[in-house]
């Protein structure tokens, strides 16, 4: 007797993005309160960095075996882009309302913590103080919008990520598609649905 077992993989996409969505939260808050200079340290970005490809990889995998061992292109791409966009989504609205409701003094310390971390960068690079203030005005700028941004310029953002996590998905989905060796096998143990 067969037993047949429906997986939605949109579904499943959706659920491994809140997942990684909750542990990227719980990872800035631990940060945030236990060791809030280290946010602003090329280390803190590159174990981030590191962090969100084991991720990547295991939830990839994880969705890959949910739907029998193979998937084509489409299927990978488009389950591993609302994956990475739930992800995003949740860390992006969270950090919104972190900042404007939670801890009102997180985009002031963080903007004086990325200021600090800038003007050591070009003085260690011999920067002349006239072109180094010019640099942080811009840089100046483009804090307050990433950490305290309108509504306009939230969508604006929210679209500009969305379209590198697309580029990032396209990548994903070309290393882990795999194409079934026999197309004409029937798959008895589990009924996959995409939709």
């Amino acid at each position: 007797m067969e037993t047949t077992t429906s997986v939605n993989l949109k579904t499943e996409a959706l659920k491994n993005g809140a997942i990684w969505g909750v542990i990227n939260i719980v990872i800035f808050l631990v940060s945030w309160y236990a060791m809030p200079s280290l946010m602003s340290s090329y280390l803190y970005s590159g174990l981030l960095a590191v962090i969100g490809i084991a991720l990547a990889v295991f939830f990839c995998i994880d969705m890959r075996k949910k739907a029998g061992g193979y998937w084509t292109f489409g299927e990978a791409l488009w389950n591993i882009f609302v994956m990475f966009l739930m992800s995003m989504a949740i860390v992006f609205i969270f950090n919104i309302l972190f900042g404007k409701f939670i801890d009102p003094t997180y985009p002031v310390k963080m903007k004086e913590a990325v200021m600090a971390k800038t003007q050591s960068t070009y003085e260690s690079l011999g920067m002349d103080e006239q072109t180094s203030e010019a640099a942080l005005e811009k840089v100046s700028e483009s804090l307050d919008k990433q950490f305290s941004p309108t509504f306009s310029q939230a969508i604006v953002g929210f679209g500009i990520s969305s379209v590198l996590y697309f580029i990032g998905a396209l990548i994903f989905a070309l290393i882990f598609k795999k194409s079934n060796p026999n197309p004409f096998a029937p798959v008895n143990e589990e009924e996959v649905s995409t939709q």
